[in-house]
């Protein structure tokens, strides 16, 4: 009964005003993926041309044709492998510990974290590889006690769609043999070495199958990319012994400061806690959590050169189930529900501004710039597709060309992924920081063809009434720490700019 109340709790959670964030850039790039692979079967393997692996598109795809909002579509999958992870974290914690209380308390801090709910409401395929994450751990613990086939190739399946959703689930296929912890040592040396044997025998199996799904991506003319694009995004092994510390300290610094805040804080300190309690009583069990929760962040913050919140969102099962099981300390019972109430409380009142007013989340300053201050933050994006779709309805046989900042992104790929039905409507890039009407623009003026541009103020060089660019609309984004705020402008374009 708890359980389907958590399950609730969690889905209305994620649900509610679920569109209230604008677009994000990256989500705007992976939505607009999914189109044109629905559109065009020669381009399934689109992704892998920014060295990014496809699988969450590849869900997509089948979806965003048959919804006319591509953004909600987007996130409601999301949604979906939420929830996943929720049942996920449940059937672990209960199996590894035998206990249905930590079990569901783990289900519920997962259900009302501001981290996991966060995150589990945008278009981003984290979601996703945290619930494949989640389930190989399982199935690879379940593997380990039974050392039977059949859950060697489901985890191998588990922990194939994982390398297919996202790089970092290499930590996945690293950390698996730690689950053979779980797995009891018969006596007799002849008898262990059998029993080595056959873990080692299932942990091929898992590999094969799993890597044999990762090998699909060689069908992508791109393949290469997949380790090309991995360089932009970590340093070599070298770093290590050249920076050691640079930026191991720092990140590791942000990581905390992300759990501090949207954990929220109180969960460090149930975290703490758990691990002290139960480090002698479920020492195997709290030594593969420990592993598959801090040693991600670690390698994480010593080798990548971009470090951001979701990057580690993949953690967060192991972390929430190792601060669960603070309730096995007896002794401090009245203290720990307590702190638990406390961080309840505190969890729920962030919750509750994620879904009514984002804007005053307390978001680390990294995150807040991303989603609700810069050029990477939709605002107004979905609005001024529907003023252009309106005025497309209006006269139908006039032809509409907008273009747009950037060539990637929010813009354009958000106003292309609004506009994905009209092919008569032409959107195009033309560049990043404009100072000066660009000649595409020039050119669709002259051939008579209503035309617009779309930028933000911060991308804008000139004055707009020297390009002869008429203001149609304005979308502020939100305030940053120095009182400033970027602004989307939705500009027409008219025969009055100087020396046209």
């Amino acid at each position: 009964m708890f359980g389907i109340l958590i399950l609730v709790l969690a889905l209305v959670l994620r649900l509610y005003n679920l569109n209230l964030l604008p677009i994000f850039g990256d989500e705007a790039i992976y939505i607009r993926w999914a189109q044109v692979m629905g559109a065009q079967p020669g381009l399934r393997f689109l992704p892998l041309t920014d060295g990014k692996q496809p699988l969450f598109m590849w869900v997509l795809m089948f979806l965003v044709r048959r919804f006319p909002d591509p953004l909600l579509i987007g996130r409601l999958t999301s949604v979906f492998y939420g929830m996943g992870t929720l049942l996920g974290i449940f059937s672990l914690s209960y199996y590894l510990f035998k206990n249905k209380k930590i079990a569901l308390i783990a289900s519920f801090i997962y259900a009302i974290s501001p981290y996991s709910l966060f995150f589990d409401r945008m278009a981003l395929v984290d979601s996703m590889l945290s619930m494949f994450g989640v389930w190989t751990l399982f199935l690879g613990v379940v593997t380990a006690k039974t050392k039977r086939i059949d859950f060697a190739m489901l985890t191998g399946f588990s922990l194939g769609a994982a390398l297919l959703t996202k790089s970092p689930a290499i930590y996945f296929a690293i950390l698996l043999p730690t689950t053979w912890l779980l797995s009891s040592l018969p006596k007799g040396r002849r008898n262990r070495v059998i029993h080595f044997g056959r873990l080692i025998f299932l942990l091929l199996v898992t590999f094969l199958i799993s890597y044999g799904m990762y090998n699909i991506l060689r069908l992508g003319e791109s393949f290469h990319m997949l380790a090309l694009r991995n360089q932009d995004y970590i340093y070599s092994i070298s770093h290590a012994i050249s920076s050691p510390f640079d930026p191991l300290f720092p990140y590791l610094r942000r990581s905390l400061e992300w759990f501090w805040q949207l954990g929220p804080s109180v969960l460090i300190v149930l975290l703490l806690a758990g691990i002290c309690i139960n480090l002698k009583k479920f020492t195997k069990e709290i030594i593969i959590l420990s592993l598959w929760t801090f040693l991600p962040i670690i390698v994480s913050a010593e080798f990548a050169k971009v470090f951001t919140a979701r990057y580690i969102t993949f953690v967060v099962p192991s972390l929430f189930i190792l601060a669960s099981t603070v309730f096995f300390g007896s002794k401090y019972k009245n203290i720990i529900t307590l702190i638990f109430i406390f961080y309840v409380l505190q969890a729920l009142w962030i919750d509750n501004l994620i879904l009514t007013d984002v804007e005053k989340v307390p978001l680390p300053r990294t995150e807040r710039s991303g989603y609700l201050e810069e050029w990477t933050a939709g605002y107004g994006i979905k609005e001024v597709s529907e003023i252009i779709r309106d005025e497309y309805q209006r006269m139908p046989e006039e032809k509409i060309v907008v273009g747009t900042e950037g060539y990637f992104g929010p813009l354009p790929d958000g106003l292309q992924a609004y506009l994905n039905d009209l092919p008569e409507i032409t959107i195009i890039g033309v560049g990043v920081d404009i100072s000066e009407l660009p000649s595409q623009l020039a050119e669709s003026l002259k051939f008579g063809n209503k035309t617009y541009l779309v930028i933000n103020s911060s991308r804008l060089k000139t004055n707009p009434k020297i390009l002869g660019l008429e203001l149609d609309a304005i979308y502020p984004k939100a305030f940053r720490p120095d009182g400033s705020r970027d602004t989307l402008l939705f500009f027409q374009v008219t025969d009055k700019v100087l020396g046209f």
